[in-house]
This record gives C-alpha cells, structure tokens and sequence, in this order.
C-alpha cells in the first residue's frame, strides 16, 4: 500500500521531534538523577533517532511526487508567523531574565526555551492545517 505522503503529515511531524528534545532536555536538567532516567533517555534518543529516519524517508518519498505549491506558499508563510511569535517571546524571556537575574535560573530559561520549542511546533501544525483547508 502506498499511501500519499501530505504536507500535513510532515508538518505535524515535528511535534514528536519537538516533544523528544523536550522530555531530553527534561531528564537531562532535572536536579535529581534516578537510574531510569538513563532508560527514559536512551529510549527518547532512540525512538527519536528511528523516527527521525522514517521522516526523512517519507520527505525524500514526498520529494519524489508532484509538489503541491499552494501548501509550500502555505507553509512559508506559517514559518514567517512563528519566526515572529518566536522571536517576540525569545527577547521577554531575555528581558525576563535580564530583569529577574538572581531569581530565574538556567534551568527555568532551559524549560522556558523547551516550551517554546514544542509551542511552536503545535502553533505551526495548527497554522498550516488552517491555512491549508481555506486554501488562503
């Protein structure tokens, strides 16, 4: 069976690798250390590593098919948006730091970035399927 690869599908992809470097980021900054974090780690890295092959096999497949140009206008313009909500909330969280200095720690700043990072992510999917379903 081969199914079509959509655009849909590549862009709400990202979420999982988002969601990955989140909960590694999380084991990795944590303040207490258990042994089964090394399990949690080893199994994000892993599932995020076999995910990250099957996603570029099915970009390489989607590559291969008749492009749609209206979903990669669409998806340009959806990059443009996030890269402005980004940055917007990357210079608070820099003032945010600049003001608190004492107060917020490099862990907080290091969620802060994570929560972004997957924020993001879902804001784009989200953007996109609306964009793409009224063909703006």
């Amino acid at each position: 069976m081969n199914k079509k690869v959509t655009m849909r599908e590549l862009v709400g992809a990202r979420i999982v690798l988002a969601v990955c470097i989140a909960v590694y980021y999380w084991c990795w900054a944590r303040n207490d250390w258990h042994n089964y974090y090394t399990t949690i780690t080893n199994a994000v890295a892993a599932f995020a590593i076999c995910f990250f092959v099957f996603l570029a096999s099915r970009e390489r497949k989607y590559k291969k098919e008749v492009t749609d140009e209206l979903a990669i206008v669409n998806l340009r313009r959806c990059d443009s948006i996030c890269l402005k909500i980004a940055l917007t909330v990357i210079v608070c969280i820099g003032f945010l730091c600049a003001i608190l200095r004492l107060t917020v720690t490099t862990e907080v700043i290091g969620y802060m970035l994570m929560g972004l990072l997957v924020c993001i992510s879902v804001i784009r999917t989200i953007l996109f399927c609306i964009m793409d379903t009224k063909g703006v």
